[in-house]
């Protein structure tokens, strides 16, 4: 395997801009992982983001780096990787978050990562870079994720009404809204571990491509997995504290029971994906266990219309990513070469 020479400052320049692609993961969306609980009042914005922070660092030590595999060897061929290739990936993933937050569109910042690193590879060696399995996985979970997250949500809403139908609704809100501290550390677990090694992958991949570490390493060096963690707890310290506040007035009406089934069902959906070395988008999944536990009071109290703008959000993330990391690749390579 041939590698192209990566100097040690350089390296470093885009290690820091990895970094500061996962820190601004956390600043957008961290707020998904507790917004259920400041809408439903189990803590408060403050308190919540120091909660989640706490629990996006923590999963440092519950999962193994099966998602960050997938991104670093499983969806380009490491051989095709260099820094021209990376910089152009982070530069259409920024591209595409930037103008979906410009238009108030949620975005998967983690699909617009594998939609950059497709596109990039694709403008220098074509398809042949890609490996096809790695990218399946990635692309069947845009539809089930969410779609999971919506059947689950709806399901545990449905399982607890009726376990405690006969109990007093104050009752029932005292019990669920301690329960929520459960689900909602659950949940961040799983963001935090599922986010973090998407960051984690692309140094990783880095790391190789410029001949730092051996095709067949079984993981990246320690610092690079704890600076990761660090810096997606970082952000959702830092910038949770606004979005959240934002997000915990505006959030369709949640109780303390609605707030645990949406947080459990999104919490099962991305631990269970993280696991299988899958990544997916915190975003989509909450958002569908939200609706899905909306849909089970009734079909109306749904925003069907803000659910298309979302659609076709997760249908273009990665295309447009894929498309300006294309574009930029070439520009990259002639200003730097």
């Amino acid at each position: 395997m041939e590698h192209l020479t990566i100097s040690v400052w350089a390296l470093a320049l885009l290690i820091f801009v990895a970094l500061a692609f996962d820190f601004m993961n956390g600043f957008h969306d961290g707020a998904n992982s507790i917004s259920t609980i400041v809408a439903t009042g189990a803590l408060t914005p403050k308190q919540a983001v120091l909660f989640a922070a706490f629990f996006n660092f923590a999963a440092l030590w519950v999962f193994h780096l099966s998602v960050a595999a997938t991104i670093g060897k499983g969806t380009v061929n490491p051989t095709f990787v260099d820094h021209y290739v990376i910089f152009g990936a982070l530069m259409g993933a920024l591209a595409w978050n930037i103008i979906t937050w410009y238009y108030g569109l949620p975005s998967s910042s983690s699909h617009a990562l594998i939609g950059g690193l497709i596109g990039a590879v694709v403008a220098k060696v074509g398809t042949v870079g890609l490996i096809d399995s790695g990218i399946g996985k990635t692309l069947v979970f845009i539809v089930v994720s969410p779609a999971l997250g919506f059947l689950l949500g709806g399901l545990l809403m449905l399982a607890v009404s009726w376990l405690y139908r006969r109990s007093a609704p104050s009752r029932v809100d005292r019990w669920f809204r301690r329960l929520q501290l459960f689900s909602a550390g659950y949940y961040s677990l799983g963001h935090g571990a599922n986010d973090a090694q998407k960051t984690i992958g692309v140094i990783w991949l880095l790391m190789i491509s410029g001949g730092y570490l051996a095709a067949d390493a079984k993981r990246p060096p320690d610092w690079v997995i704890l600076s990761c963690y660090v810096a997606i707890a970082l952000g959702t310290l830092l910038g949770g504290w606004r979005i959240v506040k934002t997000m915990g007035t505006k959030i369709t009406k949640l109780q303390p029971v609605g707030g645990f089934c949406a947080e459990t069902a999104g919490a099962i959906t991305i631990v269970g994906a993280t696991l299988g070395g899958i990544p997916v988008s915190t975003t989509h999944t909450i958002t569908g266990a939200i609706m899905g536990v909306g849909a089970t009071r009734r079909l109306s109290a749904v925003k069907w219309g803000v659910a298309g703008r979302i659609l076709w959000a997760w249908i273009l993330t990665i295309p447009i990513a894929a498309a300006v990391a294309a574009l930029c690749y070439p520009i990259i390579v002639r200003l730097l070469d």
